[in-house]
C-alpha cells in the first residue's frame, strides 16, 4: 500500500485553494499536514483577508497555519521566493510537497516549480488546465459558501463585492468574465466548506473603494460545529 504522501497547501482564503484542499482530502495519495499563507501588514494581499480570520479557516479545518511576512504585495522574485522557502523549511511540519491551486496553463506551475522543487519538494497542481466554468460549478456543487470580497474595478465594477458566489453569479457574469476570476477580476472568501467543524459568520460592514480595487469589509465570528 502506498504510504500518503504529506502536503501542505497554499491557502489565499479562497475559493481555489478550498477546492484544492477538499479534493485533496478525498485523495488516499496525500495528506494534507498544513496550510501556509503569505500577508503584508496583517492581511492576506487580493483578498484583504485579516490573518485572525486566515486562522479561523485553519481552527476549522483542525490543521496548522504557517504565517509568511511579505516585505510588500510584490517583492522582488529573489526575495519573495526566499521567504517562502525559508518559512516552510523553518516551519517544524515533515513536509514532502507543495500544493497549490492553480487553474491556468500560463507559466505559473513552471515558476512554482524553479523554487519549490530545489528545496527539495514536490509540486501538485489538482487543478491545473481544467475549464474554469466546470471548477465553478464544482465550487458550489461541493457545497463551498464563498463571497466576492475583492473586485478589480477595470472590469467588474464595486457592486459586485459582497455578493455570494453561486450559480445565479456565475451565469450573470459578463463574458469578459472568467467564472473563476482567474485573470484577477476577483477575489473570495470562504465562510464555509465540507472539510470545516463548523463555519465563519459575517456581519457586513462598507464597501471600500479604491482607486481600482474595492473591498467588502466584514467582521468574522468562527462558529464551530455543534456536536
Amino acid at each position: 500500500m502506498t504510504k500518503a504522501k504529506r502536503v501542505v497547501v497554499s491557502w489565499s482564503s479562497g475559493k481555489d485553494s478550498t477546492l484544492t484542499l477538499e479534493r485533496l482530502n478525498e485523495n488516499p495519495l496525500y495528506q494534507v499536514v498544513g496550510l501556509y499563507t503569505t500577508y503584508v501588514d496583517k492581511e492576506v494581499p487580493f483578498q484583504v483577508t485579516l490573518l485572525e480570520v486566515v486562522q479561523m479557516q485553519a481552527d476549522l479545518l483542525g490543521l496548522p497555519l504557517i504565517t509568511i511576512e511579505l516585505p510588500e504585495v510584490f517583492p522582488s522574485n529573489d526575495i519573495y521566493q526566499s521567504t517562502i522557502v525559508n518559512a516552510l523549511q523553518n516551519s517544524g511540519l515533515n513536509v514532502e510537497a507543495v500544493v497549490f491551486g492553480d487553474m491556468f496553463c500560463n507559466g505559473i506551475a513552471e515558476y512554482r516549480r524553479s523554487y519549490i522543487e530545489p528545496a527539495g519538494w514536490e509540486c501538485v497542481f489538482p487543478l491545473l488546465g481544467e475549464e474554469s466554468r466546470v471548477l465553478a460549478i464544482e465550487i458550489v456543487d461541493r457545497g463551498i459558501q464563498t463571497m466576492l470580497v475583492t473586485t478589480d474595478g477595470e472590469v467588474l465594477q464595486s457592486e459586485w463585492c459582497g455578493r455570494w458566489y453561486d450559480k445565479a453569479l456565475i451565469e450573470s457574469f459578463p463574458g469578459h468574465i472568467d467564472p473563476c476570476g482567474e485573470n484577477g477580476e476577483f477575489h473570495t472568501l470562504v465562510t464555509s466548506t465540507p472539510s470545516f467543524q463548523g463555519h465563519i459568520e459575517l456581519t457586513m460592514l462598507e464597501v471600500q473603494i479604491g482607486e481600482r480595487f474595492s473591498h467588502q469589509r466584514y467582521q468574522a465570528k468562527a462558529l464551530p460545529k455543534q456536536i
